[in-house]
């Protein structure tokens, strides 16, 4: 189940002039019975819901006063999310007889056309306050709380990620929460803009919409739905679209000889999910990954990690857990793993974490006797990534968990083909034969396609940093050097990188770096074998100028790589 939790507005959302329809409060009903969690998300404040919403306490969460309050109904458990509404600007409303005016714990309100007004008095008095509207509502809230804000804090208390949520709304102060949700509903009486931004529109009003939403949600979990906003990226096709990839529910294959770039792919991908706050279980067996920063890294070679330690840490939807192995023998960490794996699946049965398990010397961890297969292959092994140099000796179970096979570095084509023998696929067709250079990849969908995709993958920040040492004052070989030769070739000086290319460059007479330039040898070297197509770019357009000086061109090509390398470099 991806989606654990339904969060929903109130005031025409579920409600229709105040009030809740019978069959809307069975269908809350029927999602909470479903093992989800349903959460309140109003404006309103919580003598006027319980006023107006008998059944209130059928909510396992309320987020009241537009993210200002959190109630806990179960537990009565009242937490105020904000400071108090400033009594300077209360009284100062009242003094200019703003009516109607409400004030709640933590949120101060009243009704169009005082938006102005108000606006007027938080600037006299240097107010940090923001305004924000509910149609025709007014609600005055201390920076940065909004119903996003109270959503998030809903959800700590739950133990649930923003990923595992289903938001539904209608109106402007809605935008916020529905955005931070994984997947957003708008009801059919939303506002225009509300719609145009929601993954999904219902076909029905108000608490019929709802109802809508709830039957789709307990029927498929939206499953055909999936939001692409959410995809993260495996690399550039020759076309120049992204390889996007589903960040649930996917199952990734990486596979490549020793030292071809594969932990370079996998942070690729993680980095994105990273950025988007999925939580991650990396299996690290190695080490190779502690320089990750996204995550908390537990063992050691001095210390073994414990299967408690890893869930520990994982209860914490904003952490990200490395598991260092190195401590483990080596006979060891398949019997660890097979005892760690089930228990991860359970948290992920329970509260949709970790996201993504990430499983380095894969063949190690599911080698082809592992006899525990039958029980977690293939429709448990989902949002899986492996990495492994021997895809042959990995348990034939696994083949059916891969929906994306990257291969990289020698014979990358004929893992291909290996893979698709030994999970009983047809072979895709490789139109291209070539070898790989660095940093890319063949990428095959393999129960969507029968063509092989060239991808440039994706680089990590980690590896940006990498790179941009590697070229700024690393050593390229001798073919993948420039050679400063000039017109008649009588130079043959040799530059191994863009440190020393900017060192020679300003040294060499004007002839030999004009003859460059009109040959557009620097933009060649810079696309070829710096693989910076932005400096290659920068560098063309140099190269075109008319009627400017050789030392200008110069100092331009110098300045652009400059910019960008920070040389010498600094990290």
């Amino acid at each position: 189940m991806r989606y654990l939790a339904l969060a929903t507005d109130y005031d025409g959302t579920i409600a229709a002039d105040g009030q809740v329809s019978e069959s809307t409060v069975e269908a809350l009903k029927l999602a909470k019975q479903s093992g989800r969690k349903i959460i309140l998300v109003t404006g309103r404040e919580m003598p006027s819901l319980m006023n107006c919403f008998p059944q209130w306490e059928i909510f396992d969460a309320i987020v009241a006063e537009n993210g200002a309050l959190l109630y806990v109904p179960s537990t009565k458990h009242e937490e105020v999310l904000c400071e108090p509404p400033n009594q300077h600007l209360v009284d100062m409303l009242r003094a200019k007889n703003v009516e109607p005016l409400s004030v709640g714990k933590g949120i101060l309100a009243t009704w169009v056309p005082h938006d102005g007004l108000v606006l007027e008095c938080i600037k006299t008095l240097g107010l940090e306050s923001q305004i924000i509207f509910n149609k025709g509502a007014v609600m005055i809230l201390p920076p940065g709380v909004n119903k996003a804000s109270g959503l998030a804090a809903a959800l700590k208390h739950l133990g649930l990620s923003p990923h595992n949520v289903v938001g539904v709304g209608d109106a402007e102060n809605d935008h916020a929460f529905l955005t931070a949700s994984e997947f957003s509903v708008a009801v059919d009486n939303a506002l225009p803009a509300l719609k145009e931004r929601a993954d999904f529109v219902t076909k029905s009003k108000r608490g019929a919409g709802v109802e809508e939403s709830i039957k789709q949600l307990i029927e498929d979990d939206f499953l055909q739905l999936s939001p692409k906003r959410h995809f993260v990226s495996a690399g550039a096709r020759e076309d120049g679209e992204k390889e996007m990839i589903d960040p649930y529910n996917t199952g990734i294959l990486i596979c490549g000889s020793s030292g071809a770039g594969k932990s370079t792919t996998t942070l690729g991908i993680l980095d994105q999910l990273c950025r988007s706050n999925y939580q991650i279980c990396l299996i690290d067996p190695e080490g190779d990954y502690e320089s990750f920063h996204n995550a908390v890294v537990i063992g050691d070679t001095e210390r073994a990690p414990t299967i408690e330690e890893v869930l520990q840490l994982l209860a914490d939807p904003s952490k990200s857990v490395i598991v260092n192995l190195l401590g483990i023998k080596l006979e060891d960490r398949p019997q660890f793993f097979t005892e760690l794996l089930p228990r991860l699946q359970e948290l992920r049965t329970s509260h949709g974490r970790p996201h993504w398990t990430v499983v380095d010397e894969a063949h190690h961890m599911f080698p082809v006797e592992w006899k525990k297969m039958s029980q977690l292959a293939p429709e448990n092994l989902r949002s899986i990534l492996m990495i492994t140099v021997h895809p042959e000796k990995l348990a034939p179970e696994v083949y059916a968990s891969v929906d994306l096979l990257i291969t990289i570095g020698d014979k990358a084509a004929d893992k291909i083909k290996d893979f698709a023998e030994h999970a009983g696929l047809e072979a895709p067709k490789l139109h291209k034969q070539k070898d790989l250079e660095q940093g890319y990849g063949f990428g095959w969908l393999t129960r969507k396609s029968k063509q092989v995709e060239l991808l440039k993958l994706e680089l990590s920040e980690i590896e940006k940093v990498r790179h941009k040492r590697k070229y700024a004052e690393g050593q390229l070989p001798e073919e993948r050097s420039f050679y400063f030769r000039g017109p008649d070739g009588k130079l043959n000086l040799r530059v191994q990188n863009l440190a020393l290319f900017n060192q020679i460059a300003r040294g060499v007479d004007d002839d030999t770096w004009t003859f460059h330039l009109h040959n557009h040898d620097y933009s060649k070297w810079f696309k070829e074998f710096i693989k910076d197509d932005e400096l290659s770019t920068e560098a063309m357009m140099i190269e075109s100028k008319k009627n400017i000086s050789a030392e200008e061109t110069r100092e331009l090509i110098c300045a652009a790589i400059e910019k960008r390398y920070t040389l010498p470099a600094t990290g």
